[in-house]
């Protein structure tokens, strides 16, 4: 599968994963200049941003291998953008990962929710 539409089915896959769990999504995609959210939801009382990483092998690692510190930042910019565009600073929220790992078995991929993956 092509890059664009692998990490497009892995985010709808993640979203029905989420909102099963009882998060509300709110947008996809959320873009600025320099930077992009995959999912914005609420968990709670916790808006919650949610990168999405898919994988259909372990050439390169785990799917949860792929985040750096260096792209935690980029998230946590991009997440400050829409917080001030919410009017949500001084509420709670968090930086969560869905990994949608298909390297195992190509119908039925592994789904894995790590929550707040800054601390």
């Amino acid at each position: 599968m092509y890059t664009k539409a692998t990490g497009n089915y892995g985010e709808e896959l993640a979203c029905q994963y989420l909102r099963k769990i009882g998060y509300k999504i709110l947008e996809r995609n959320y873009r600025i200049r320099g930077g992009e959210i995959d999912i914005v939801c609420l968990d709670q009382d916790y808006l919650v941003f949610v990168e999405v990483k898919t994988r259909y092998s372990h050439e390169y690692g785990l799917p949860k291998e792929s985040i750096t510190s260096w792209k935690i930042k980029a998230l946590l910019k991009t997440a400050q953008f829409y917080l001030q565009k919410a009017n949500w600073e001084n509420k709670g929220y968090r930086l969560d990962l869905v990994t949608i790992d298909f390297a195992n078995n190509p119908q039925k991929p592994e789904i894995e929710l790590i929550k707040d993956i800054t601390s």
